[in-house]
This record gives C-alpha cells, sequence and structure tokens, in this order.
C-alpha cells in the first residue's frame, strides 16, 4: 500500500501580521505538521537560531542554490534580503504524506502557485491596518526607515488577499492557528 501524496499548504500575509506567531503556535500545539525552514541571507535577529528559525546562507550560496534549482521558490523581500524554500525537503515530506505548511512572503507564494498549483494556498491578514502598524512597531526589531518600506510592501500586499484560496484573520493566535488547522483538514486539538 502506498501512501498517499499529502497537500502542500502556503501561508502568506504581509510583514508583521504574525505568521511566525502561528507557525510557532501551530508548531508548538500540532507536531504532526512539517514547517519548512526558509533561507535567507539577512542577517539573524536576536533569539534566532540557524536551522530552526531560517537558514541563514552567504549571498553567494542563496545564488548557487537558486541557480542549481535547489528553492522551489525565492524572492527579495522588502528590497534588500533574499528568501527562498528550500525544495528537496518539502517534496520529501509530501512525497511522505505529511502535512506540510510553507510560511512564505507574497511573491514566493506566487512562484510556488506556478510550480504546485495544486497546494492550497492561505492568506493571513491583520484585524486592521492601524493593528498591523502597531505590531510592526511593537516589535521592535527594524529602524524607522525599515519600518517604513514594510509599511509601504504590506499595503501592496494587502491589496493581493484576493488571490488567495482562503483568508484567515489574525486577530487572535490560537483562533487563527486552529483555523489553519482546521482548513489543513487536521482535527483542531481540544484542551
Amino acid at each position: 500500500m502506498t501512501t498517499p501524496r499529502a497537500r502542500l499548504t502556503v501561508l502568506a500575509g504581509p510583514t508583521a501580521v504574525g505568521k511566525g506567531t502561528v507557525s510557532a503556535d501551530l508548531r508548538a500545539r500540532y507536531p504532526q505538521v512539517w514547517l519548512s525552514v526558509s533561507a535567507t541571507t539577512r542577517a539573524p535577529r536576536p533569539g534566532e537560531v540557524d536551522g530552526v528559525h531560517y537558514h541563514f546562507v552567504q549571498p553567494e550560496d542563496f545564488d548557487r542554490m537558486a541557480a542549481e534549482g535547489e528553492l522551489l521558490e525565492w524572492a527579495v523581500v522588502h528590497g534588500r534580503n533574499r528568501y527562498g524554500t528550500l525544495r528537496r525537503p518539502v517534496e520529501e515530506r509530501l512525497a511522505a504524506g505529511e502535512p506540510a505548511l510553507l510560511e512564505i512572503d507574497l511573491q514566493g507564494a506566487r512562484q510556488v502557485r506556478q510550480t504546485m498549483p495544486d497546494a492550497q494556498f492561505v492568506f493571513l491578514a491583520p484585524p486592521s491596518m492601524d493593528e498591523l502598524v502597531r505590531r510592526l512597531v511593537g516589535r521592535g526589531t527594524e529602524d524607522a526607515e525599515e519600518r517604513a518600506r514594510r509599511l509601504a510592501t504590506a499595503e501592496v500586499e494587502m491589496a493581493a488577499e484576493s488571490e488567495f484560496d482562503h483568508v484567515v484573520v489574525n486577530d487572535e493566535v490560537r483562533r487563527a492557528t486552529d483555523e489553519l488547522v482546521s482548513l489543513m483538514g487536521l482535527p483542531v486539538a481540544v484542551d
């Protein structure tokens, strides 16, 4: 008997919407869901661990990976750093029938739609633009110039909501995670 091929779920949304927070909650409460770890050329933020939060790579290594087809998708984000999804781990999890989630930016989601159109695409939206601004400023990881760049990008990204199969509003992390898990066809954990 062969293992059925699982469906990939792609989670995307504007900067500071809480993709990482929802993904961390999902990982903690639903260990059966495999979450891809993206590669990036940006430096680690305080507390980030290589191979756990991201694969932090040098620009020349990223270029080689992209040129050799090792990335399922990749993009320049906020006009500065490159982010991408390693192809092999995604394909291995799906072939094994494991539920898999990509937490990526809008550009990456569009590329995955081209290469894996049968994936499920979920847009994580903020309750309001004011709340998105509050979250970005509140996390304190970017200077004023970077915040301004990210907010400009976020406004463009919000307009792409209609490109997705589903929209989940991140008004409360636990509820948003449970909605995402339900969309993935998994039973919602009862505490």
